[in-house]
């Protein structure tokens, strides 16, 4: 399998885990708490995975922006959260980023 599978992968299970730390409420709901613990780890043994043919910075790059980007959708669908323009500006060059890594740089195929 791609090593970008078991990197997207693994950003869907931090953005699950990342969404249940709300519901966890500090970690007081014992459901909630394990969904987070579990995505959590399913998350870094995936990536460790894809950072065997994907360099760390591009992988860590890849995974904040994207996370990111999907946790705040995440938050404006189910918890209601609504961004100023500073917030989506700040999210869109995030994500701008993470595409300019992946279309231009060299460091994205390992060499």
């Amino acid at each position: 399998m791609s090593h970008w599978v078991y990197l997207s992968m693994a950003i869907v299970a931090e953005v699950v885990g990342t969404s249940f730390l709300k519901n966890s409420d500090g970690f007081s709901k014992v459901i909630p708490s394990i969904i987070v613990v579990i995505s959590y780890g399913i998350a870094f043994y995936l990536l460790s995975i894809s950072l065997k043919t994907i360099p760390v910075g591009v992988a860590y790059a890849v995974w904040s922006g994207v996370g990111v980007a999907l946790i705040t959708l995440v938050g404006f669908v189910f918890f209601g959260q609504r961004l100023d323009w500073g917030a989506a500006l700040g999210i869109a060059l995030i994500v701008l980023g993470v595409i300019v890594i992946n279309l231009f740089s060299r460091s994205v195929s390992g060499g």
